[in-house]
């Protein structure tokens, strides 16, 4: 029986063997799949938590249903019916603007608006700043628009100026990049604005016109995001237990790679594992390690990726301890504000049972690429300006019942300038090995529906090589 070795059990990983276990139960020749994961747990940075009534999230809290991935994995697996939606009676957002917090223009899509009105009465901008965001209609297009790759910094600055790329762009995106916007490729992470300049000359003439004809364009889309009922590690526990304990080996990292006519793959346990195809699911920065004395080329390809570090906080309170009304999702920090924190989630708000009655959990955000020098630093050190920025900006009057701090390090790889032709190039060396798969959310994506695309179809690539020898 031919064998697959898939390295790595975050989410990708498990995405990626459910997949061939899948399509092993109705092939005439089944594939044995070998699922290697270097920790102690399954399920890399989808970690869920109960304690004392609270539901913590110290990985990511929640994904977007306009992919469909993870609804269609969810519904394979039996649970769809544990999804949840966001709180109906709250879906909006905060931006930090001179130390308080001011409503999400109604309508901003994340670098430019849709609705005029809400934008020119918000108070997050001057009237210098809301002027020159309504010059952006009349902004020339870019003659290279289809040739370079722009910054995002550089783009937002060269069509709604620099005020919107420090109070609304900036924070926006760094909540879901953790980067820097000098240093970001909109054609890796936003090529949609790309193509409204091309097709329209003007973001905002593109999004009122998706408006006017019935596109839902407003701001983050609150109602599109889901988790689950107990919290995203539903989605990896549930992965995990549908793989046979003898397909999983965990506390045994990959070491190093080697291919006569099959893969060698060295572990740390002691052993050499042998298989006809891989799927390595690792941060490219590990796959290229791995890589490194099989294909130099590819290795660095993979190593010029970079990473950020960001460390989650979570901080259980009493209402009566928080005078903000708390009546959103959470805030956002432009980094011009000098705040500790660059975001923070309404964790009990957001979502159902993440606390008890009469109490309030909160998720703040640290580190990232404009705040590299907080993820050194020493527990409490964190926690003293996270907490001093949260009692001035929630109006917080107590301590915290109890505070839990996770540090993910090098855990946001950087879409920077050039991205996507580095992606072309990996994924042209790695396609001409056979047998090889690289997935993760290194290369087209950093969502859970991306890895779970990622895992699944690099899961079906090698299902189809080793059916068709």
């Amino acid at each position: 029986m031919k064998r697959v070795l898939v390295i790595g059990a975050g989410i990708t990983g498990l995405a990626a063997a459910n997949r061939l276990v899948e399509l092993n139960q109705t092939a005439a020749n089944r594939i044995e799949v070998l699922l290697l994961e270097g920790s102690k747990r399954l399920g890399g940075i989808v970690r869920t938590e109960e304690r004392d009534g609270f539901l913590l999230e110290h990985g990511p809290d929640s994904f977007l249903s306009e992919k469909p991935e993870v609804i269609n994995l969810a519904a394979r697996i039996g649970i769809k019916s544990r999804l949840a939606q966001t709180n109906p009676r709250y879906r909006r957002s905060f931006i930090v603007s001179k130390g308080r917090l001011c409503n999400v223009p109604k309508g901003f899509h994340l670098l430019a608006p849709s609705r005029l009105w809400p934008m020119i009465t918000s108070d997050i901008f001057s009237w210098r700043g809301k002027a020159r965001i309504l010059l952006e209609t009349v902004v020339p297009r870019r003659a290279s628009n289809g040739d370079v790759d722009e910054s995002l910094a550089d783009f937002v600055r060269r069509r709604l100026g620099q005020e919107a790329l420090e109070r609304i762009a900036q924070p926006m995106v760094g909540g879901i990049y953790t980067a820097d916007p000098k240093r970001l490729s909109l054609r890796a992470t936003f090529p949609r604005f790309l193509e409204m300049e091309s097709k329209h000359g003007s973001l905002i003439r593109a999004l009122r016109r998706q408006r006017e004809e019935g596109a839902e364009v407003s701001g983050a889309r609150y109602s599109l995001f889901l988790s689950f009922d107990r919290g995203m590690q539903v989605l990896t526990d549930t992965l995990a237990a549908r793989l046979p304990t003898d397909l999983v080996r965990t506390d045994s990292k990959a070491l190093s790679i080697a291919r006569t006519a099959k893969w060698h793959v060295r572990t740390s346990s002691g052993e050499t594992i042998t298989a006809n195809a891989i799927c390595i699911t690792v941060p490219s920065y590990a796959a290229a390690s791995l890589l490194r004395d099989f294909d130099s080329r590819l290795s660095s390809e993979l190593d010029n990726i970079g990473y950020e570090s960001t460390a989650t906080v979570n901080l259980a309170y009493k209402r009566r301890d928080i005078s903000h009304a708390l009546d959103g999702f959470g805030f956002v920090v432009p980094a011009i504000e000098r705040r500790a924190v660059i975001a923070c989630t309404f964790s009990s708000i957001k979502f159902a049972g993440r606390a008890p009655e009469d109490h309030v959990l909160l998720r703040a955000f640290v580190g990232g690429a404009l705040q590299s020098e907080f993820f050194a630093l020493e527990t409490q050190e964190i926690l003293a300006p996270v907490k001093r920025d949260l009692n001035e900006l929630l109006g917080i009057t107590a301590e915290p019942l109890f505070t839990t701090l996770t540090k993910w390090q090098r855990s946001m790889p950087q879409y920077e300038v050039g991205h996507q032709a580095r992606v072309d190039r990996i994924h042209d060396l790695s396609r001409r090995v056979r047998g090889l798969e690289l997935a993760g959310n290194a290369y087209s994506g950093v969502g859970i529906p991306d890895c779970i695309r990622s895992g699944e179809q690099a899961a079906e690539r090698i299902w189809g090589v080793l059916q068709s020898n």
